[in-house]
């Protein structure tokens, strides 16, 4: 069986093509720039990459030229070959967990545009359009806020009126539930056995992982058993930990006040706190962390403000979580900034010595790929670990369409 994953932008089309007997990327590529007369097109098939430029009028023009491309390359004997598209979508109205896209999914994800206004409005334009013109190839969501189905009631809920819960979904829902699922199962492989390596019995008990996605898009996820049982994201991928330029939590009774003293309507106000604000509305830099960092190098005292508030958010959401799991087996950073940032692991790490997390400078700094950076003395396990959000989806994919 051959999989596809797909990740859509408004104007653009990326995917990975697996073969899931083993498990094996056959390829990765994409076209940017689509509805342009000069759309880049890219395929990398065992390290060789070939770029060119076409022609894709939209998002079903685009999956089928790169289908004919992975033919030519041999990854498909032909375009019918491939069993489905798989994408990793966000939320949607009264829907989670993986679904065959049909119009109930699509109007549920609809539902949601001003929820997820950066991810469901593209999701929902080029998925009609390739259900209409490819009916040939089954189309799957699998839904970010899947994995956070087994969070208890008491990290689900908000102090709001139940009904508005009960009939309007309004509750935490999580995200980034692909990314936490994959540390979930990989901690499982790597953890669980130097932990108790006498019980044969699986690798899920006890463990307890805080799972920590940073990048341009945060959270945090504590992890019991290899389930979720918090995460710092709410209702919606805004709220929780400062993105790059989304504000994270807030208190909704600013709103008010906001709008009165700047004068912008609510729907302006949101637009600023959706896409000016966390780590590039602190620093006035950047949204990239390291033109962030190199700024704070540099004596910027608002890019030193813009990292303090982010580790600040970080180390709240972790202490959280250690009193929720009572304790930690692993805390894991993945994400662009986990995994590449060394000061980003130094300072949300820091001072945490009673609760025996400790931290090895040195192979912190010199840490690359999935590495534990412990010190011997550390009680917790401290791990990079790359994720892989593409290799859930095309495992959701495929029990989807072989139920």
């Amino acid at each position: 069986m051959k999989i596809l994953v797909a990740n859509l932008g408004s104007t653009s089309f990326k995917y990975r093509l697996f073969n899931m007997a083993n498990e094996a990327v056959l390829a990765r590529g994409g076209v940017e720039r689509i509805g342009s007369a000069q759309s880049k097109c890219f395929v990398e098939v065992a390290g060789q990459r070939e770029e060119l430029t076409i022609e894709a009028k939209d998002h079903a023009v685009a999956v089928r030229l790169c289908l004919q491309q992975l033919t030519d390359k041999k990854c498909l004997s032909s375009p019918t070959e491939l069993s489905a598209i798989g994408f990793k979508a966000v939320h949607a109205r009264g829907i989670t967990g993986v679904h065959l896209v049909d119009d109930a999914v699509l109007a549920a994800m609809e539902a949601y545009n001003d929820i997820v206004p950066a991810h469901n409005p593209p999701y929902v334009t080029a998925m009609r359009l390739l259900a209409k013109e490819l009916p040939e190839i089954p189309l799957v969501a699998a839904f970010e806020t899947g994995f956070h189905e087994t969070i208890p009631p008491a990290e689900r809920h908000y102090a709001i009126p139940i009904e508005w819960a009960e009939k309007f979904g309004i509750k935490r829902w999580g995200f980034h539930g692909a990314s936490h699922r994959y540390i979930a199962e990989r901690s499982a492989q790597l953890i669980a056995a130097t932990l108790n390596p006498s019980h044969a019995k699986g690798q899920w008990e006890e463990l307890r992982v805080i799972s920590c996605h940073l990048g341009g898009s945060s959270s945090l996820c504590a992890i019991r058993a290899g389930k979720s049982q918090a995460t710092s994201m709410g209702m919606t991928p805004q709220s929780g930990l400062p993105q790059n330029n989304r504000v994270g939590d807030l208190d909704p009774f600013a709103l008010p006040a906001i709008v009165r003293a700047t004068g912008k309507t609510l729907d302006e106000v949101l637009s600023v706190l959706a896409n000016q604000s966390g780590l590039e509305g602190l620093s006035g830099k950047s949204n990239d962390l390291r033109d962030v960092e190199d700024a704070a190098a540099k004596g910027d005292p608002n890019a030193k403000l813009a990292l303090d508030v982010y580790v600040a958010s970080v180390r709240h959401y972790l202490g959280a979580y250690i009193v929720l799991l009572g304790g930690a087996d692993a805390i894991v950073f993945t994400g662009g900034i986990g995994e590449n940032s060394a000061n980003m692991r130094e300072a949300i790490c820091g001072n945490l010595d009673w609760f025996g997390i400790r931290l090895d400078t040195e192979r912190n700094r010199s840490a690359r790929g999935e590495v534990r950076v412990d010190a011997t003395n550390s009680r917790v396990q401290l791990w990079i670990m790359p994720t892989n959000e593409e290799i859930i989806v095309a495992r959701q994919t495929r029990d989807c369409v072989l139920v």
